[in-house]
C-alpha cells in the first residue's frame, strides 16, 4: 500500500459549528476528504474537503477547502509537485487567524 503527504486547506469561515462536538479531549469537527491521486483540477488540487458527509441525509456538507497531493512512497511525485515532508517549508504564522474562530 502506498502513503501520501496530503496538504489541506480549509476555509474556518465555511464551518458550521452548530456540528461539532464536545469530545473527552477537546472539541472535535468531522470532515472528510475525497482524494484522486491520478487526477488534478484546473487549479492543481487533488481533492476537496467537506464537512460531516456522513451526517448528511440530502446531499453533502459544505465544502471547506481543497487538498494536494504533496508527495508519495510510490515511486514518483504528482505532477507539479516537488516537496517532499523533509524539505518541505512552513509558511509564516498568520497572528489573527483565529479571532473568529469559537475555541
Amino acid at each position: 500500500m502506498a502513503a501520501y503527504g496530503i496538504n489541506l486547506k480549509i476555509d474556518v469561515s465555511k464551518i458550521i459549528k452548530e456540528r461539532m462536538f464536545k469530545g473527552e479531549k477537546g472539541i472535535y469537527l468531522d470532515a472528510t476528504v475525497f482524494v484522486n491521486v491520478d487526477e488534478k483540477d484546473q487549479y492543481d488540487n487533488n481533492g476537496m474537503i467537506t464537512q460531516g458527509w456522513k451526517d448528511q441525509k440530502k446531499g453533502e456538507g459544505p465544502i471547506l477547502g481543497n487538498c494536494k497531493v504533496f508527495w508519495t512512497d510510490a515511486g514518483s511525485a504528482p505532477q507539479k509537485q516537488t516537496a517532499t515532508p523533509q524539505n518541505r517549508s512552513m509558511p509564516d504564522p498568520v497572528d489573527d487567524f483565529d479571532s473568529d474562530i469559537p475555541f
